[in-house]
């Protein structure tokens, strides 16, 4: 219907277009061209008037060729929808039946299900019916097994507990065992590489530098000038000081007694001066100890900065350097902690490089692992603890911090840097001539380790060798197994750990033998 609107517009428009060329015609001729009574304008019209004609009849020639063509178009389309929809329809009914069929099927398997549900209630009612027989005769079976065994059924849950647990126990003491030597084949022998190359590789001293705490004297009237007019001079020095001053019967010594080292160093050099100057009097007293504290201060700072220029790290806070070079006043067991530091450091890092970890990392974890001695008599708690607050305080890394921390399992270790730090501080420790200690307390750490390990069940004998450093048990062989031996061992070195407190480390050998005797007649 758009076409043949538009053709017919188009028709009209031909027309007013033909009168509109007749009329332009018309006025030219009448405007001189051609005399106005000469111009045949009935003519022109006419013609116009047939050719308008002609243009309206082709129009409507092609307006109902084109309404033809659109009407078989559109019959077409409605023939292709018609097949659609017949095929559309098929498959509906198809689809219904289906669904037809399906209905049958679900309506047989409801059946058949409805018949199962009832067999179940029926096979349902007969299985109580058994248990209930069987209940009964599980009843009476256990009644005469507890007549004949003379023990009742809680016994006898509680004998097979006790049973399945002594056979978990020997299992599982045989898995332990047989791990351990698995593991022990390469880790032992790597241990025992990278330790025995530390220990060539660092060479340090067999005898280290005990803190002196007392003074020798160039004569008995020397200790008169100490002590003074009605003792003014002593009381001085000690006020000064904070050290006290005992003067008694050992010949040409003064000793120097008090807990803090770092003061009993600076009476030790402010005695010293005194005595080479001669002018023993509380005025002078005052002056020579204000120098010797500032000697010892920059002492101090002296010894924190080159050791950290020795171990070769950078950056420790000022606060900390001074800590380390407190450790030069400290010793544990007559070995200086300042070189017992520094030997840890050393340790570490060569542990560390041969390991491939960070060695300045490490050097610097074993420097400053025992910071907290230097002020552990001032401050409640172990200088393993106060160390690892001290190096948390002045922001060092929180892995150094544990480290110091865990170097005497105050807590747990977690990284590998506390497994090397812990292992050169007992290496340190241990080496011949690090340390010495009392008789009283050698004696009585030999009485506790024997104490201990006879406190346990199938124990027989028990000997402390090698100056503490080995425990060895030997247990009866009819009360305990091979396997029990090996958890024999661990229980011991557990409660050694948690009772005594001891450099390094006590091996723990179990020995189980078992001997057959009999006489040839």
């Amino acid at each position: 219907m758009d076409s043949m609107v538009l053709l017919v517009i188009l028709v009209l428009v031909a027309s007013v277009a033909s009168l509109a060329v007749g009329l332009l015609i018309a006025k030219k001729r009448f405007q001189g061209e051609v005399p106005v009574a000469q111009v045949d304008t009935e003519a022109i019209l006419g013609e116009a008037r047939k050719q308008a004609e002609i243009l309206k009849k082709e129009a409507l020639l092609k307006v109902k060729e084109e309404a033809f063509a659109d009407r078989a178009r559109v019959e077409t389309e409605l023939e292709e929808r018609k097949s659609e929809l017949a095929k559309v329809e098929t498959r509906l009914q198809q689809r219904e039946s289906n669904l037809d069929k399906k209905d049958d099927n679900l309506d047989k398997r409801e059946g058949r299900l409805e018949q199962r549900e009832t067999q179940l209630e029926q096979r349902g009612k007969e299985l109580d019916g058994l248990q209930e027989d069987l209940q009964q005769k599980t009843t009476e079976v256990t009644r005469s097994l507890e007549r004949v065994a003379n023990m009742t059924a809680e016994e006898a849950k509680q004998e097979l507990c006790n049973q399945l647990l002594s056979e978990a126990r020997h299992e599982s003491a045989k898995e332990l065992r047989e791990l351990e030597e698995e593991t022990k084949k390469t880790a032992d022998r790597k241990a025992k590489e990278i330790i025995s190359l530390a220990v060539q590789r660092y060479a340090g001293e067999y005898v280290a530098e005990r803190t002196v705490t007392s003074v020798q004297l160039p004569g008995e009237d020397m200790k008169g000038r100490i002590i003074g007019r009605e003792g003014r001079n002593i009381r001085a020095l000690e006020a000064a000081t904070g050290i006290d001053l005992i003067v008694d019967d050992t010949p040409d010594t003064v000793l120097l007694s008090g807990y803090n080292p770092v003061r009993r160093a600076v009476a030790r050099v402010a005695l010293e001066r005194l005595i080479a100057d001669g002018r023993i009097h509380p005025a002078r007293i005052e002056e020579v100890v204000k120098k010797a504290a500032k000697e010892i201060d920059q002492e101090i700072r002296d010894a924190g900065e080159q050791a950290t220029f020795d171990v070769g790290v950078h950056g420790i806070h000022p606060e900390i350097v001074n800590l380390v070079g407190r450790l030069k006043f400290r010793s544990s067991f007559a070995q200086n902690v300042l070189v017992h530091s520094l030997e840890v450091a050393f340790l570490c890092g060569i542990m560390a490089a041969e390991l491939g970890l960070d060695v300045k990392k490490a050097k610097r974890a074993g420097l400053l692992h025992d910071i907290g001695k230097a002020v552990d008599h001032e401050v409640e708690g172990s200088h393993a603890t106060i160390g690892a607050d001290l190096a948390r305080k002045h922001n060092e890394p929180e892995d150094i911090v544990h480290a110091i921390a865990a170097h005497h399992d105050d807590v747990r270790m977690e990284s590998v840097l506390d497994v090397l730090v812990q292992s050169a501080d007992a290496l340190s420790a241990a080496r011949p001539g690090a340390r010495r200690e009392m008789l009283e307390s050698y004696v009585k750490r030999l009485q506790d380790l024997e104490r201990i390990a006879s406190s346990f069940d199938g124990v027989a004998k028990t000997y402390a060798i090698q100056a503490g450093r080995e425990i060895r048990i030997i247990v009866d062989n009819e009360k305990l197994s091979d396997d029990e031996s090996l958890l024999l061992s661990k229980d011991i070195a557990r409660k050694v750990e948690n009772e005594l407190s001891y450099p390094g480390q006590i091996r723990v050998t179990v020995i189980r033998e078992t001997r057959a005797v009999e006489y040839a007649k």
